[in-house]
């Protein structure tokens, strides 16, 4: 763990994806439901399908069943829905166009740290739009470790050239939390997301914003190093 340094100032910032600055709750729900109706012939609660959202698909498998042909079989058909609907299904949350932009103009290095595999991410955030803002993508396909273990975080700080106390790390699960703080980043957790503040609030993040303008407000404020008093 690196310790968070508060009086160093923040030059980048990392986002998490999916729930972040992408809405795939729908997408990613309708994809739980249809892998597991097709492959385990049952009808699981939406909370047990999205308890695990913000890790490696392959790792939320393994709730499913204990068993690896079927948990592969799962991550296939659930590929296979998500991939189908995908173009037609995410959107950008409110206010992550104009946001993105301010903290462009700000100066911010930005990039993306998501548990979503590259090429799919990438994809999304071009056909949204946005891809322009962010200067390195980091993936599931990118690490041997994932949120919420500190390396994919470490390893969008390196490729924007900053140490992880200069960089912000923001995201809506646990998971982000735990990974940015873990790093050593000043944390944002945002409440749009696909997790409730409490679970959110536990993990200590740095700010807890309820719209993308506060958070861009909290991460301007982060410019400066903060003086020792």
């Amino acid at each position: 763990m690196t310790d968070t340094n508060e009086s160093t100032a923040v030059r980048a910032i990392l986002f998490d994806n999916d729930g972040t600055l992408v809405d795939t709750h729908d997408l990613l729900l309708a994809s739980f439901r249809h892998a597991t109706h097709k492959v385990l012939g049952s009808a699981l609660p939406d909370e047990v399908l999205m308890a695990k959202v913000g890790q490696p698909l392959a790792v939320q498998m393994r709730d499913f069943s204990d068993d690896p042909a079927v948990q592969s079989e799962l991550l296939r058909v659930y590929r296979e829905f998500n991939h189908a609907h995908h173009d037609e299904a995410v959107t950008l949350f409110p206010g992550v166009r104009d946001g993105l932009e301010r903290l462009r103009e700000a100066g911010f290095s930005m990039g993306v740290v998501t548990s979503k595999m590259s090429p799919l991410a990438k994809h999304g955030l071009e056909i949204l739009g946005v891809a322009e803002y962010f200067d390195c993508l980091v993936g599931a396909d990118s690490c041997e470790h994932h949120k919420p273990h500190p390396e994919p975080v470490e390893l969008g700080a390196k490729l924007l050239g900053k140490s992880t106390s200069e960089c912000a790390f923001v995201g809506d699960s646990p998971f982000d939390m735990e990974a940015g703080r873990e790093a050593g980043c000043i944390t944002a957790a945002v409440l749009w997301g696909m997790f409730p503040e409490t679970r959110l609030v536990a993990e200590r993040p740095t700010h807890v914003c309820g719209t993308f303008d506060e958070l861009v407000d909290a991460l301007l404020s982060h410019r400066e190093p903060r003086r020792a008093r």
